[in-house]
């Protein structure tokens, strides 16, 4: 059986954190909540999300900042991030990208447009997930092979 995906949901403001989670609640998934970005930092470790909803105006750390940590370090990169934010000049965009997310979504959120997004890169994470699975098994079967 399957284990369900997690989302990390990471946004310094309250509402913002609980109308995400209640535009996930057609999806059958984990959530939990940072608040801050060294909270979520510290939540990916003990978590261990599939997808994070990164909000990119956060204390602490930015969201630029928690994204080039976590696509930097060879054990958390893949980790899907989907940074959400008010920011939308064309600036803004190209920095998300140069820090590694993997999607960019503006606020206000549009529901469908969240639930399309999260939907497709959760796939994305499975199909990665099992590919990576298949090319160390055939690595192993490669391996065991009797030298000709």
């Amino acid at each position: 059986m399957a284990t369900k995906n997690r989302i990390l949901i990471a946004d310094d403001n309250q509402p913002n954190r609980e109308l995400l989670e209640a535009y996930l609640s057609d999806i059958d998934c984990e959530i939990e909540h940072a608040a801050d970005g060294q909270d979520t930092l510290t939540k990916v470790k003990s978590f261990q999300p599939d997808l994070i909803l990164l909000d990119v105006m956060m204390p602490k750390l930015s969201g630029f900042e928690v994204c080039q940590k976590l696509k930097a370090d060879a054990a958390l990169r893949k980790i899907m991030v989907l940074m959400v934010t008010a920011l939308n000049e064309a600036g803004d965009i190209e920095r998300a990208v140069h820090a590694g997310t993997d999607d960019f979504l503006s606020k206000p959120v549009n529901k469908t447009a969240l639930l399309k997004r999260v939907e497709n890169m959760l796939k994305l994470k499975d199909v990665t997930d099992e590919m990576e699975r298949l090319r160390r098994y055939i690595d192993e079967m490669e391996a065991e092979r009797p030298k000709r």
